[in-house]
């Protein structure tokens, strides 16, 4: 089918492009707590899109394929846009820009559906997975910015060819260094160093287990009842954000503070209050006064550096200052 004037394209059109066009940092500074947010409200939306059964799936791929049906085309791509995002989180720390990720690999999943042949004994996840993978990849590859390569052709064989070419090289028994690899694809040595750090998590398969004692997989957390995507990725986000705030505040604070700070408040074994006076040279009662201080001044730290995230509540002081600062 030709992909230009598809119906189906403007029909879908607000979920392969969930911010119509990511802003670049050049033209518009976005927050992380931003992005966050805007991945929150794409994701609990696309969350109410039910999957479909293998006979459900068979019958709307046909309906698209024989008749041009762009409501079957909807069903199909609305049922899929977690894969994507499960699969655009597997690159996340390639490209940071994760809404990035997600148009391309929409754009990928339209594109599978539109090849799909319903009547091969495959299930369309499998088959869109590549496509989405691929498409992905290339925007990666087209917006690679850290590794500069002679000419094009250099930087595809090397961006794609780099873990291939370790592994051969593992295969043999001879180990790998940067200049091997570089002798091997043709490339310079500073270009494998670079580009190996930069795609240091780029390989990771859908069908890789989820730890070394489990037999699911990433895929199988697709459609499990665990913590929803964007759940899970506004923990992750909370979490850096946090611990980078609280390295911030840490920074302006004099010894005893950070002390109190870094092995009461925050520690999972935290001192005493004698142990700190001892250490200091002064009472109990004079740490407790300096805890509490401390802890105010934190409160309102991260109440306004992370307004859409800390709800601040203020409750005595606890005889345990790290169940004390949870409640923050």
């Amino acid at each position: 089918m030709d992909p230009e004037g598809d119906p189906e394209e403007g029909l879908l059109e607000e979920f392969v492009v969930p911010q119509k066009k990511a802003p670049k940092e050049k033209d518009l500074p976005v927050t992380a707590l931003a992005t966050v947010n805007s991945l929150q409200r794409y994701l609990a939306e696309i969350r109410h899109f039910p999957a479909l059964s293998k006979e459900e799936e068979f019958e709307l791929a046909v309906r698209y394929k024989e008749q041009g049906d762009s409501q079957a085309a909807h069903r199909l791509v609305t049922s899929h846009l977690l894969l994507v995002v499960k699969i655009a989180m597997l690159y996340r720390q390639v490209h940071s820009n994760l809404l990035d990720l997600i148009q391309e690999g929409n754009i990928g999943l339209l594109e599978a559906i539109k090849r799909f042949d319903p009547y091969r004994n495959l299930r369309l996840s499998t088959y869109a997975a590549w496509w989405i993978r691929a498409y992905i990849l290339k925007f990666i590859l087209d917006n690679w910015k850290l590794v500069k390569v002679g000419t094009s052709n250099a930087r595809r064989k090397l961006f794609y060819n780099l873990k291939k070419e370790k592994d051969r090289l593992e295969a043999e028994g001879n180990g790998y260094g940067s200049r091997l690899l570089a002798e091997r694809l043709q490339v310079k040595e500073d270009d494998v160093i670079d580009l190996d750090r930069y795609l240091s998590n780029e390989d990771i398969s859908l069908d890789a287990p989820l730890d070394l004692n489990s037999s699911r997989t990433y895929a199988d957390r697709i459609a499990s009842d665990e913590l929803p995507i964007d759940e899970q990725l506004a923990e992750e986000e909370f979490d850096r954000l946090f611990w980078e705030k609280i390295h911030c505040f840490s920074e302006g604070l004099s010894p005893r503070d950070r002390l109190i700070l870094e092995q009461r408040l925050l520690a999972e074994s935290p001192m005493t209050l004698q142990e700190i006076g001892e250490k200091h040279g002064v009472t109990r009662e004079t740490v407790r006064q300096a805890e509490k201080r401390l802890l105010r001044r934190l409160r309102t730290y991260l109440k306004q550096e992370l307004p859409d995230y800390i709800n601040v509540q203020v409750t005595p002081m606890s005889e345990s200052p790290a169940e004390e600062l949870s409640a923050l």
